[in-house]
């Protein structure tokens, strides 16, 4: 129920002794309460004076409001303690993700990465509320009112301390079966969370292929499965709330018909009777709190978990294993019997390949065959789980160099812009640029008429993510990078102009070419057109290499995977 991982956090010690100090104080104060009220009732049994009740019934009062104003400060103290402690686990998650960066997003998903620093910190900031007061309340109430009950009554001292274990028992038993539940409805939750992103991201193309009603299947089959787990967990939850509630009224019962049989007998006096009676409920009830709470707060311990293990996990950070170069038309990178695979599913399968110079390369493929990953791969984003590396006849583990990535210029499929100014999305390789420079890298990028045409120019905001522009602007904004970081001499486009019309990708390419030369291109992409302005073509399926060499040779080729892959996608077959 509590993870070990708890007493870790920050500040957790000193807010223990301050609960432990607080509860205890509670805990005399429900004595006190118990006391005054059976003072109360026994001089209304006698049939005294009724002047004669309120002092106990101001004192009643009294340790009733105390009792309250108690808990009042013990939920002061855990919001404050889970705010702040919810805060430190999300910006650790977030300092985590944007550190891995897409080896992250491989290992986890991103479904699940959104769901953990989102939904998630909201499930363990309650989780944190919740059950350390439960837990400190259980520790310490239960025994310092069995101690009393004693004093009162070894019979129902008795019959409490008997009972207790039974009923910690099952909910053990019931516990265990909710805990597995639950498991399996939040890693369904997960999996939900990671098909509702990758549909929303997909829909467009799913529109586009005439795929959209016949997705919507898979939605509903995979919510459906959630709803279902879902329901399967409250019933547990539902059996063992019951089940505890049975017992302790059944106790409390058990405790008042010894109680009655004694004040028949005279064996107890009315007024320790009274003071075991009322304090019966309030034995059980930091145990019902703790179990009725137990399933309240499931959702929120596999959510710490998961952050913890997010937090946990380990990243290939940029090294400095590659010694420092500048790519040039001499320099070379080979790639030897690459694998990796995303979730352990294989994704790239003994890729083998060699760049040289100033080479324009395209890497075309149907949807899902690697292309993109090979990509990440090339710009160091992600590191592969076997293989050989070799760059200028140096070997390393991985591209994920810091020298590597100073020559890498990488442009997107959906260009990323900061919420920031236009100037600074296009300072973002080269931020001390000179004003010269800036221009000159604007008119390159064909955004001149653009920027003249905004109230403030190059000051202009944009929203995160590109808001408030056009996809062919923000592409030549994401040039302008490029050309204002002309000393980065590799170049990586993934799809840059998959989502633009036409007209729009035509005039956009007439842009990029003068920013080819002198640079080693890799290319994704699934236009044709753009074959003509390569000189050496990769062809890909299901993650391997089918077929590579200069685009003069493969297109004379009438048979193989280029041919059937050119064919396919002018609509010949």
């Amino acid at each position: 129920m509590i993870d070990k991982r708890l007493f870790q956090l920050p500040g957790v010690k000193s807010l223990f002794q301050m609960l432990a100090g607080l509860t205890i104080l509670q805990a005399f104060a429900i004595l006190l309460q118990a006391k005054y009220l059976a003072e109360s009732l026994v001089i209304l049994w006698h049939r005294q004076n009724w002047h004669l009740m309120l002092i106990p019934l101001v004192f009643f009062v009294i340790a009733f409001l105390v009792r309250h104003l108690l808990t009042w400060l013990k939920d002061i103290l855990l919001d404050r303690f889970a705010t702040k402690s919810t805060e430190h686990l999300r910006q650790q998650s977030l300092a985590k993700i944007y550190a891995a960066g897409l080896q992250m997003t491989a290992k986890k998903g991103s479904g699940n990465l959104v769901t953990n620093v989102l939904n998630g910190m909201d499930d363990v900031h309650d989780y944190f509320n919740l059950i350390l007061s439960k837990f400190m309340n259980l520790a310490i109430i239960p025994w310092v009112i069995l101690c009393f009950v004693f004093y009162q009554d070894h019979t129902s001292g008795i019959i409490l301390i008997l009972v207790f274990p039974v009923i910690i028992l099952f909910m053990i038993i019931l516990g265990y079966a909710a805990q597995r539940k639950a498991d399996n409805q939040y890693s369904e939750y997960v999996t939900l969370s990671n098909h509702f992103l990758d549909a929303l991201r997909g829909l467009p193309t799913l529109k586009m292929l005439g795929l959209s009603k016949q997705y919507a299947h898979n939605v509903y089959s995979v919510s459906e499965s959630y709803r279902k787990r879902t329901m399967s967990t409250l019933r547990v939850a539902i059996l063992s709330t019951f089940a505890l509630d049975w017992f302790t009224t059944l106790s409390i019962a058990i405790v008042a018909v010894f109680l009655g049989l004694g004040l028949m007998n005279g064996r107890i006096a009315l007024y320790p009777a009274l003071i075991a009676l009322i304090l019966s409920p309030e034995y059980f009830l930091p145990l019902r709190d703790f179990s009725s709470d137990y399933h309240a707060t499931l959702n929120g311990k596999n959510a710490f978990t998961a952050v913890n293990e997010l937090i946990a996990t380990p990243i290939t950070a940029p090294q400095k294993q590659l010694d420092s170069f500048t790519w040039n038309k001499t320099s070379q990178l080979t790639l030897e019997h690459i694998d990796f695979d995303y979730d352990q599913q294989p994704t790239l399968k003994d890729l083998s390949l060699q760049l040289a110079g100033f080479q324009k390369i395209a890497i075309i493929g149907q949807s899902g065959s690697g292309k993109s990953t090979l990509l990440d791969l090339l710009g160091g984003f992600l590191t592969p789980n076997a293989g050989q590396v070799i760059v200028n006849e140096q070997v390393i583990p991985n591209l994920a160099q810091i020298n590597w990535q100073n020559q890498v210029t990488y442009l997107p499929q959906k260009p990323h812009l900061f919420s920031d100014t236009i100037a600074n999305n296009i300072l973002f390789y080269q931020p001390k640029a000179a004003p010269l420079a800036l221009q000159k890298a604007v008119q390159q990028a064909g955004l001149t008429e653009f920027i003249a045409s905004l109230p403030d120019g190059l000051d202009t905001l944009v929203g995160e993510g590109g808001r408030g522009i056009s996809g062919g602007q923000a592409q030549r904004i994401m040039l302008a990078r490029a050309f204002l970081a002309n000393q980065r001499h590799i170049l990586l486009f993934d799809e840059p102009t998959a989502h633009l019309d036409i007209e729009t990708e035509y005039k956009l390419k007439q842009t990029m070419l003068p920013l080819f030369e002198n640079h080693l291109v890799i290319f994704a992409t699934h236009r044709l057109h753009w074959l003509q302005q390569m000189d050496y073509v990769i062809v890909m399926d299901q993650g391997k290499i089918v077929e590579q060499g200069p685009i003069e040779q493969l297109q004379k080729q009438n048979t193989g995977p280029f041919y059937e892959l050119t064919s396919h996608m002018r609509g010949e077959q």
